[in-house]
């Protein structure tokens, strides 16, 4: 692969070139690039700029607040981190997820078939259809949603409608179209009333078609750009993600499947409660975020990626017709097991999106989403582990109290946090395959940033963490002179 990119052996002589921060995804981060006298790569990086230490923050607070204080980690997708919490404080209530009470389950999954629904709809209609619509290195006034909305407002409105509809989705379960509440310790706090539920049913069936229709224009865009789209920024890799009993794809709760870049089964209806025992993360010290790995195979091999197009590669099937249909057209697009193009993220997005605007059709006429039976109680437990498939990939959220019911330990893996090798090593092709040995420009440069987009990256979940965090800070006086430095480095180690 390209992690030789990753440390050039003498940095000091080469010359840098920034790309920051890297624009049109949630979150901030840079792009570096090491470049020798003739404009080779000698190293690429992403890095993550921002911390944001929500691990500890939520450490001393009763597990019942949990639900609504991680929705902060993200504007974009606190739906996610929401139900991963309420997923991990049911079982401190002692509820399993088949425990739980069948109107609170459908209510939980419709809630979260919204937010994946507007969360993709945002990233592609609104973040990556200018690269894909204009081209990678089109001029910088093109790159945005309102140069999309003047020359294809079809495209452009069908975007903005299908995301605002996932979010009244959400507004009518939790009360707002962002950070509302609706789960709760075991169950969910209110049914969907008969006027919120046909409020709903109106639009879905356009819904609906313009999904199908959004998986129509991304073939296109893709398939019309062959073999470049096939071969830009990709890499081969594992993939991980959740699947239901029968190996459906599942967004709100399943076993783990991992399968290797040939589709062989790494790891199959594995019990993420225990997901301790399938992956480590590992620090580096020139980033915020963390890099996993599966520890049965290490570190050097055992990175993988999880997203639309882990969960695509890994399911057999999905249940509903037009998005199982979509998938089967889109698997035999590879000669291989598995479609290991990156740019194939924006395509494998677009059949969630279908599956989530018809299974919401499916949940909006099933009764049990009314039902006043919401709540299940247990006996008390003193560790719960939530995981879930937000729209970026599988979150985890694992949470420890004390007999005060008071959070002692907290673990979050966010899904950007699993992809974090996954982007850096597309950067690094990128860089070595179309930028190595050129003048870089911005709209060269851009090439970096679509590479970093096909993952629909969300930093600021991603930034969580306290630990052996590398921090440098310095004490600048009134003329901007240094007066002193100090660094802590990723073993914990100081230097003055």
């Amino acid at each position: 692969m390209y992690e030789h990119l990753e440390t050039a052996q003498n940095p000091a002589n080469l010359k840098r070139v920034v790309v920051d921060p890297v624009s049109r995804v949630e979150g901030h981060g840079k792009v570096t690039l090491l470049l020798d006298e003739n404009n080779k790569v000698q190293q690429a990086r992403l890095h993550i700029v921002e911390f944001r230490g929500f691990e500890k923050f939520i450490q001393g607070r009763p597990y019942w607040e949990l639900p609504v204080l991680v929705q902060r980690l993200c504007g974009i997708c606190p739906v996610s981190h929401h139900l991963a919490a309420a997923k991990a404080i049911d079982q401190l209530v002692g509820i399993d997820p088949e425990n739980l009470p069948p109107a609170a389950d459908k209510l939980r999954r419709l809630l979260h078939f919204g937010q994946v629904l507007q969360s993709h709809a945002l990233h592609f209609f609104h973040l990556s259809s200018p690269d894909l619509l204009y081209g990678f290195e089109s001029d910088i006034s093109k790159r945005n949603v309102i140069a999309v909305l003047g020359d294809y407002p079809d495209i452009g409105l069908q975007g903005v409608k299908l995301r605002k509809y996932g979010q009244e989705v959400i507004r009518m379960v939790s009360g707002k179209r962002v950070h509302g509440t609706g789960a709760i310790a075991g169950g969910m706090n209110k049914a969907l009333s008969k006027e919120e539920r046909d409020y709903l049913l109106q639009d879905v069936d356009q819904i609906i078609a313009w999904a199908d229709a959004s998986v129509a224009l991304i073939k296109k865009v893709h398939t019309a750009n062959l073999p470049y789209y096939d071969d830009f920024a990709t890499i081969r890799s594992n993939y991980l993600g959740l699947v239901k009993p029968n190996g459906a794809l599942e967004l709100y709760h399943g076993g783990i499947r991992a399968k290797n870049d040939l589709g062989e089964t790494l790891v199959d209806h594995f019990d993420y409660c225990n997901y301790n025992d399938l992956i480590h993360e590992e620090v580096r010290s020139w980033s915020y975020m963390k890099f996993p790995y599966l520890t049965s195979i290490g570190k050097a091999n055992g990175w993988y990626r999880v997203g639309p197009l882990a969960r695509v590669n890994n399911c057999d099937l999905i249940d509903t017709p037009l998005a199982e249909t979509a998938r089967v057209d889109f698997k035999q697009h590879s000669p291989e097991a598995m479609v290991h193009s990156t740019l194939a993220f924006h395509w494998a997005r677009l059949i969630e999106l279908l599956h989530c605007a018809e299974s919401i059709k499916t949940l909006l006429h099933d009764p049990d989403i009314m039902s006043a039976d919401l709540v299940a109680k247990g006996e008390k437990r003193y560790e719960g582990i939530g995981v879930i498939e937000a729209p970026r990939g599988t979150l985890f959220h694992h949470y420890q109290v004390d007999d005060n019911d008071i959070v002692t330990k907290a673990n979050l893996i966010v899904s950007t946090t699993s992809n974090n090798m996954g982007m850096n090593e597309s950067v690094r092709q990128v860089a070595a395959e179309y930028l190595s040995g050129q003048e870089l420009t911005e709209p060269l440069l851009n090439n970096l940033e679509v590479a970093i987009r096909a993952y629909d990256p969300c930093l600021s979940c991603a930034t969580h963490a306290v630990g052996k965090m590398p921090l440098q800070l310095e004490l600048i006086d009134a003329q901007g002179d240094m007066i002193d430095r100090l660094v802590r480095h990723s073993d914990g180690s100081f230097e003055h």
